[in-house]
């Protein structure tokens, strides 16, 4: 049984919008302490406050002046979040238009929350202000481009940690387009390297210089990322798990698990706990 909220990107009143806004008072509302799972990106700038968000089993604290992104697919759950205020900024994957924002936004390993240091939080502050004003104006008095424009210039501002570093490299940069595609079917860091035209050795050494590990240990990672969302979110036996992510069978998959994390994938299950 899913006991994940699967959640769909609405606008409200404005069907071309791709770029939507919410006060944490809204958030408060809408919010029952379940976990959700969205096709959109969640952008969560805070003002003041103290609170939590998890996301993929990692807590992250809402404090002043720092960030969450949590971006499509990735599990979360909002926590103690009775006295945060701020906004929060929901945007489908196509909505930033410079070449740099929409790499950023396509990565599938986001950074997931930082501090914005004193210096650069006027002009986030102000970005993010001249977003919230064009974003709630009338369907007819604008472009519906000035909000992604406006979005643009914040998650410029924001500037999320790595984000240059990881993005500038162009043989990580396909491989982990490839891992994000195909890592349900392929599992051989040879694959990814014949698919992209590379040695392996000069694959695995572009992934090391960014992540600090192997290309296999890359794709193990996001294997293990997504077994642990089968497993403590969706509920699958390791049988499931084994099916879904492309593993021979049940026994196959429980080693890879075991030898990755150290736990059984039925002892991970039991341990986790989806309120």
């Amino acid at each position: 049984m899913t006991v994940i909220r699967q959640m769909t990107y609405q606008p409200v009143g404005r069907r071309a919008a791709a770029v939507e806004t919410m006060t944490f008072d809204r958030l408060r509302e809408l919010n029952d302490g379940g976990t959700q799972r969205a096709d959109f990106h969640v952008l969560a700038v805070v003002d003041a406050g103290h609170g939590s968000v998890t996301v993929d089993f990692l807590r992250h604290p809402l404090e002043k002046r720092s960030v969450t992104w949590v971006a499509p697919g990735a599990v979360h759950r909002w926590d103690d979040i009775a006295d945060v205020t701020g906004h929060l900024v929901l945007f489908v994957p196509t909505a930033p238009v410079t070449h740099a924002t929409r790499e950023l936004v396509a990565s599938p390993d986001l950074v997931a929350h930082w501090r914005i240091p004193d210096a650069d939080w006027p002009f986030v502050d102000t970005a993010r202000d001249h977003l919230l004003l064009e974003a709630t104006a009338e369907p007819g008095d604008v472009s519906t481009e000035v909000p992604e424009i406006l979005l643009s210039a914040l998650i410029a501002r924001l500037r999320p940690p790595r984000a240059e570093e990881r993005s500038a490299h162009p043989v990580f940069r396909l491989f982990r387009s490839g891992v994000e595609a195909h890592f349900r079917e392929h599992h051989d860091a040879g694959y990814y390297a014949r698919a992209l035209g590379y040695a392996p050795r000069t694959l695995s050494r572009a992934v090391q210089q960014v992540t600090g590990r192997t290309a296999k240990a890359y794709i193990v990672d996001r294997l293990v990322l997504e077994a642990k969302r089968l497993l403590a979110y969706d509920r699958l036996t390791a049988a499931g798990c084994a099916h879904a992510l492309g593993f021979p069978d049940a026994s196959n998959f429980s080693v890879f698990f075991l030898k990755a994390t150290g736990m059984r994938p039925g002892a991970w299950q039991a341990w986790t706990t989806v309120e």
